[in-house]
Formats: C-alpha cells, sequence, structure tokens
C-alpha cells in the first residue's frame, strides 16, 4: 500500500513512516521541512498536494498546528494550517479518486473529559471560573448542586465540547472529513490522540504537549513547572503505540473493515489515566532530577481532566496500548527531543 503521510518529517509523523516501512508498505512523506525522498511543501498548496497524490492508496494526514499556542492571536494561523489545509488535501483526495484517510484527532473535541455526581449522576461542567481558578479552585464542581464530581473514562459517544482554538479546529477537520467521506464513498477513521509522548518530541515551544515542556526544563537543569496543583489527569500514550494505531487504522481502511460513506472516530490512549504531577515526577526521577515544583499557575484554555476509554478501538480493530507508563517515561528520559520545527510540520494532538 501506497501512503502519503502528510507531515510525516514531525514528531508523530516520522514514527508513522517509520512503522509503515518496516510493514511492507511504502510511505511517501509531504511536509514543509524537506526529507530525503520526500516531498517539500505546504499541505495548503493545491497543486503540491496533486502531485503528492499520484499513485497513492490510502492518506495518513498528521500535518497540523498542535497546542494552545499565544493565546487568539494564533487563530488564523490554526484554522488556515488545520482547516483550510484539510480542505486541501481532501479536494485533491476527491478528485484524485483516494479513498482512505486516517485522520490525526484529538482528545480536546470533548472539553472537559466524564464526571459523575454522587447526586445527580453523569454530569456535565461548564468551563471553569477565572475567579475560581484565581482562588486555587481547579476542581469543576456539579453544575445542578455544586459537589464535587468524580472523573471517568470518556468514551467516543460523548458529547464534543472544544473549550479553546486548536480544539475546535481538530473538531472541524473531522466534520471536513466526514463530508468528504459521504460525498465520495471514502472510508475515514480520526484517531483521537491523548497524550502523546516519547523521542523525537520538539524542545522549547509553546506548541508542544506538557511531557515536552517538562523535558526540555529537565535537559537545561531546570525544575519541571507543573500547572495547577498537578492533579489534572490525562492519559499519557507513547508515541510507538500512536504509530502503531496509525497502521491499524491504515490496513483496516485498506481491508474495507469500515463502511464507505464514514468517519469512524477512536479513542488513542494507554487507558490507564495518570495525574500531570505523577508524571512530572516519574520523569523527573528517571531523569535524575531536578525535582518538579508546582506553581499554582493555570492556563485559561486547559481542562481539568480529560482520560481516555480506548475500549471501542481493541474491540472493532483490535489495537491497544502495549508501552507502560514507568518505561515509557524512562525511554523518554533517555531520548532526544528535536529541534522546533515550523509549525505546519508539528504533527499530533
Amino acid at each position: 500500500m501506497r501512503v502519503l503521510v502528510t507531515g510525516g518529517a514531525g514528531f508523530i509523523g516520522s514514527h508513522i513512516v517509520d512503522v509503515l516501512d518496516r510493514a511492507g508498505h511504502e510511505p511517501v512523506v509531504l511536509d514543509v521541512a524537506p526529507t530525503e525522498g520526500g516531498i517539500a511543501g505546504d499541505v495548503r498548496d493545491a497543486d503540491t498536494v496533486g502531485r503528492a497524490l499520484r499513485g497513492v492508496d490510502a492518506v495518513c494526514h498528521q500535518a497540523a498546528m498542535v497546542g494552545l499556542g499565544k493565546g487568539f492571536a494564533d487563530v488564523s494561523g490554526y484554522v488556515g494550517n488545520n482547516d483550510l489545509g484539510t480542505a486541501v488535501l481532501l479536494e485533491r483526495m476527491a478528485e484524485a479518486g483516494v479513498r482512505g484517510l486516517a485522520l490525526a484527532g484529538s482528545m480536546v473535541v470533548y472539553g472537559e473529559g466524564r464526571y459523575s455526581c454522587s447526586v445527580h449522576g453523569v454530569v456535565r461542567p461548564g468551563p471553569r471560573s477565572v475567579p475560581d481558578l484565581d482562588r486555587g479552585c481547579f476542581e469543576p464542581p456539579c453544575p445542578r448542586c455544586g459537589a464535587a464530581l468524580g472523573s471517568e473514562l470518556v468514551a467516543e459517544e460523548a458529547p464534543v465540547d472544544p473549550r479553546n482554538v486548536y480544539a475546535t479546529t481538530k473538531l472541524a477537520q473531522e466534520h471536513l472529513a466526514a463530508a468528504w467521506a459521504r460525498a465520495t464513498g471514502g472510508r475515514a477513521i480520526s484517531l483521537r490522540y491523548h497524550n502523546v509522548y516519547g523521542d523525537g518530541m520538539p524542545r522549547d515551544t509553546p506548541y508542544a504537549g506538557v511531557a515536552s515542556f517538562f523535558r526540555s526544563s529537565l535537559e537545561r537543569g531546570e525544575p519541571p513547572q507543573v500547572y495547577e496543583d498537578g492533579g489534572q489527569r490525562r492519559d499519557f500514550v507513547h508515541v510507538d503505540d500512536v504509530a502503531a494505531a496509525n497502521l491499524v487504522a491504515l490496513e483496516a481502511l485498506a481491508g474495507g473493515e469500515r463502511p464507505e460513506g464514514e468517519l469512524r472516530a477512536y479513542n488513542t490512549g494507554s487507558g490507564h489515566p495518570h495525574t500531570v504531577g505523577e508524571m512530572a515526577h516519574e520523569l523527573a526521577a528517571a531523569f535524575g532530577g531536578p525535582e518538579p515544583v508546582v506553581t499554582g499557575e493555570y492556563r485559561l484554555g486547559d481542562v481539568r481532566h480529560i482520560t481516555a476509554s480506548s475500549e471501542r478501538f481493541e474491540r472493532e480493530l483490535g489495537w491497544r496500548a502495549r508501552v507502560e507508563f514507568a518505561a515509557g517515561m524512562a525511554r523518554f528520559a533517555a531520548s532526544e527531543l528535536a529541534a522546533e520545527k515550523t509549525l505546519t510540520a508539528l504533527p499530533g494532538a
């Protein structure tokens, strides 16, 4: 199978390229960063995309501007890179007759995760208020009675509720891909990545994930700066598992295991949540210090808890994460970080 990997020179994309190659497939890289044998160009350029799609059987779309960035001033960059770029790609795929798409989705489309109240059952808290955050009240209360909530694993059927610009563009990508599938009879899978980490993460950039922030600090000899109280629950999944998930998705598309004219979303996480504070301490210990510092600061676009149930992915396509948390953090502590790349080369969630 010949697979176009957009953003194939980036963090997650480069791992997918390696996995495809080892599995006997033919990856073709399209990235703003030149690679040997790849195509250098922007996914928003229709002519470049058309050239990259020649002879391709499926597309693995990883090129995106990621993370929370530097505030609302980034909005046009996110929409241009993520949504316009996806629209151009899908338009050219329709013209070229390419009918398989594996999309780098993200758990950020859910907003807050799944919560339950001891009195009212499953509830959906609204955005946390600035006064509460300023007082250090980080846990969202029950929207009906104000009681403390318990966090649970979120499934794909959960309502979507994007709460920042990046999240909004990731949901728009899914809607565009679903519209493409219906219009062309294509098959699409969106892998809703949770917190991906591992070797090759970009260093010292506001667009990377929290694991990269912490690892960059440790490399500089500085303590990781943990926001809020460190109790935010996340699902940290190793990039090796995410690359394997893309291979499973692409082979399922090629084998006709998904119906035509449909997009199917799959949570792509470890299934074993940890707090941000736990991750910081595990990584610092594996690296050899210094110890993390809890700052009490917050970012308004962050959510408190978001953890995945990837049961659907295992049940329907047979994928599950295999890299355990402690072993993955030890590997990450010993791995090299990549230099910051141009934004459209940064793939993932």
